[in-house]
């Protein structure tokens, strides 16, 4: 009897730490299970097999920077759709309304399948109109869904049935930013906290079941496109809201505010995750360059560390990134400069130590020009998505840029200025990465 038992009780523990294994290999969300950027999942290549990774799958989808989330074999993407015969405009900076759809649609992961979709008539007036630019984030038995013009939805994973849904520009009497809204949401609890835009309303905090709004909090006049952030330190847990005017953290329970810190932006461009390394916080911007801050170890206070010196986007000394978030380790901080520049700096001072422009665009300086960084955390590798569909294994160190291997897996079908770019982050998921362009979104294998 008690050896029946033994073998039980192990048997549970063996199927727990199977689901858990599994879940931990899902890309639910921004950036990650844990929303920052690393891949933890064991039995990837180190090198692709001639010819680059094996195809899974591929299916049609529409336009949208959107990155796509992975979650208990579903995959979730949103798009739009343009009615027929209609067209974007030839200026990407042209915001006249634009009649079309969004959409949410739900893929089996293991072999594209399309499960479900849902769909919702949305007149664009934003630049760059090709589609949703926040990725889905998925939370047990939902998904929550963010629209380039603010739309917002908690649906069922299993059918795509709405449970609630908000929009912004009528909830909060506002108009869309510039080129959307763009902050991913974040589940904390049982809250959903998201990037809104208004008179004390620039962040907003819902019931994550019903939809109920719990607080707003900051007025700014833009709200930036940065993803609500948290973080501890002071001996509490902080919500980092980035808009355009300054960087301010939150109490998340109730939405009061800890501490501001001043920092205004050309252009309303704060766009990149603030990352933390032990009691200080990053952020950078494309003219303004960055900031660090001290983070007091005993409470919620942030004192000024030091920033950069140049306001520009071509005479840039230290980060200037636009899009893809930074990765700090081992006190120096990787990221992509103003113009493709792949560089490094240190957290002391901000100093740089290098910069190689190698991995983003066939070493050309490019205005925008991007890669999206993530951390293989086993074998201490990066995986870098470039805006040219290639994705890049390599070793970043103080010593320098190390290239292993590169693949391309999906043609750059995005109009920006006078090139083609996909500007939409992968989703490294199960031993496969998904990537998506404004035609398709694909599959690969990347196991050993």
């Amino acid at each position: 009897m008690h050896c029946f038992k033994s073998k039980w009780i192990l048997s549970l523990v063996f199927c727990q730490v199977l689901i858990l294994s599994v879940e931990a290999a899902d890309w639910p969300q921004w950036l990650g299970a844990k929303r920052d950027g690393v891949w933890r999942e064991s039995g990837i290549l180190k090198k692709f097999p001639e010819g680059g990774p094996k195809a899974n799958w591929r299916v049609s989808v529409g336009g949208g920077y959107a990155g796509p989330a992975v979650s208990e074999g579903r995959v979730f993407i949103t798009d739009r759709q343009l009615p027929n015969g209609t067209g974007n405009p030839a200026n990407q900076f042209d915001r006249g309304v634009i009649p079309g759809f969004e959409r949410v649609i739900c893929f089996d992961e293991k072999t594209g399948r399309k499960l479900w979709v849902h769909e919702y008539s949305c007149a664009y007036t934003v630049s760059y109109p090709a589609g949703p630019r926040a990725t889905p984030t998925v939370d047990g038995s939902r998904v929550y869904t963010l629209g380039a013009e603010g739309n917002l939805f908690c649906l069922d994973v299993d059918s795509g049935k709405v449970f609630w849904e908000k929009d912004f520009k009528k909830e909060y009497g506002v108009k869309s930013p510039t080129w959307g809204f763009t902050g991913h949401p974040l589940v904390r609890g049982g809250h959903l906290i998201c990037l809104a835009r208004g008179d004390e309303s620039t962040a907003v905090c819902y019931d994550k079941l019903t939809g109920k709004e719990v607080w707003r909090s900051l007025s700014a006049r833009e709200p930036g496109y940065c993803p609500p952030t948290l973080i501890k330190a002071g001996g509490v847990e902080q919500l980092i809201i980035w808009h355009p005017e300054s960087i301010n953290s939150l109490n998340p329970d109730s939405g009061e505010l800890y501490w501001t810190q001043p920092f205004r932006l050309r252009f309303g461009l704060s766009v990149p995750t603030p990352r933390q390394v032990g009691n200080q916080l990053f952020v950078t911007a494309f003219y303004n360059g960055p900031m660090m801050m001290n983070l007091d170890p005993q409470k919620p206070i942030a004192t000024l560390a030091w920033k950069g010196n140049r306001n520009s986007e071509k005479n840039t000394d230290k980060l200037h990134s636009i899009m893809p978030t930074p990765f700090i380790e081992n006190g120096h901080i990787y990221g992509v400069c103003s113009y493709g520049q792949l560089r490094c700096i240190r957290v002391d001072n901000g100093e740089r130590v290098w910069e190689d422009l190698k991995a983003t665009r066939d070493g050309k300086e490019t205005r925008w020009g991007n890669a999206f960084l993530v951390k293989h955390k086993p074998s201490d590798h990066f995986f870098l998505f470039n805006e040219l569909g290639d994705l890049i294994i390599a070793d970043l160190s103080p010593n320098g840029y190390k290239h292993i291997d590169k693949a391309n897996l999906i043609e750059p079908t995005g109009k920006a200025m006078n090139r083609k770019v996909v500007w939409s982050h992968p989703a490294f998921a199960n031993r496969n990465v998904l990537v998506r362009n404004d035609k398709e979104l694909a599959s690969f294998s990347l196991a050993e």
